[in-house]
């Protein structure tokens, strides 16, 4: 049965930290993922990745998204930079294979970002506003993977939520906040495997589009429908505007009968445009 959650009327007020303040917290949350990463014991970690093999037989999830938008205020040439930064990335992880008990770590397969490894600098969303930065862009790949995470019997145990809803729905094809933003290395899109097949990840970016494919050997048991409900904004006591969702997910068996109705996760977002901006910007 599905359930509802709570928070939808929280009025978070925009925040503001020093530089001291956010550059000792990024310090602390980086060194406690690298702990994490080297000894920690409890996670076993996806590292396998083989791109020429044939392809598993069935395709469990599929995606694609527009690689070029039309944003308002923001230079093509950052969106021409993100292509190479999703090459790179992608090469990293296309041909992935999940096996069971493993987990999928965006931050832990690309690694960091540099320009040494010939990242460029791509458009990066940082509260609430978009500036130039290595390796900007890579959010695109992060929303395309758990979007189609969601449609698998893949568990998702760690996705973070973009605290600011920075353009209007113009051209929007998914619920508002239905994808993972990561920020080297601490905000990070994680995938467990609780099944027993392998599940092989395949990434590949096209001319236009950034495609993706969850496959495995074996037809899913179940097919899913991700949906967005109680979506609202609200007016704010300290002048701005909120917008909130619950994104949820029907699964059905094999016979397309509903066998249970979950909820996802809940979003909360700092709107930096008016909510009845009618605008011909893409999302």
């Amino acid at each position: 049965m599905r359930k509802t959650l709570k928070g939808l009327g929280r009025s978070d007020r925009p925040k503001v930290r020093s530089k001291v303040r956010l550059r000792l917290g990024k310090l602390f949350f980086t060194l406690h993922r690298y702990f994490l990463w080297y000894f920690g014991r409890s996670i076993r970690y996806a590292q396998m990745a083989i791109p020429d093999s044939e392809k598993p037989p069935y395709i469990i999830a599929n995606h694609q998204t527009p690689l070029f938008r039309h944003l308002k205020n923001v230079d093509m040439w950052l969106q021409v930079n993100k292509v190479t930064n999703l090459k790179l990335a992608s090469a990293r992880m296309n041909g992935i294979i999940l096996k069971p008990g493993e987990t999928f770590s965006f931050w832990h397969l690309v690694g960091k970002p540099t320009k040494a490894k010939g990242y460029l600098e791509g458009m990066v969303l940082s509260n609430g506003s978009f500036l130039p930065g290595v390796g900007g862009g890579l959010c695109q790949l992060s929303n395309l993977i758990y979007w189609m995470t969601l449609h698998t019997p893949l568990t998702v145990t760690e996705r973070w939520r973009h605290t600011h809803d920075v353009f209007p729905d113009s051209n929007r094809t998914q619920p508002f906040a239905s994808g993972a933003t990561v920020v080297y290395n601490y905000v990070d899109l994680q995938i467990r495997n609780n099944t027993q097949d392998d599940y092989q990840l395949f990434v590949e970016v096209g001319d236009n589009e950034l495609t993706g494919e969850w496959r495995c050997g074996q037809k899913s048991p179940c097919q899913y429908q991700v949906y967005e409900s109680e979506h609202r904004i609200t007016h704010e006591w300290w002048g701005g505007y909120m917008r909130h969702n619950v994104i949820s997910r029907k699964v059905f068996d094999e016979l397309g009968l509903e066998i249970s109705d979950e909820v996802i996760t809940e979003n909360h977002a700092i709107m930096m445009y008016e909510p009845l901006l009618a605008s011909k910007v893409s999302n």
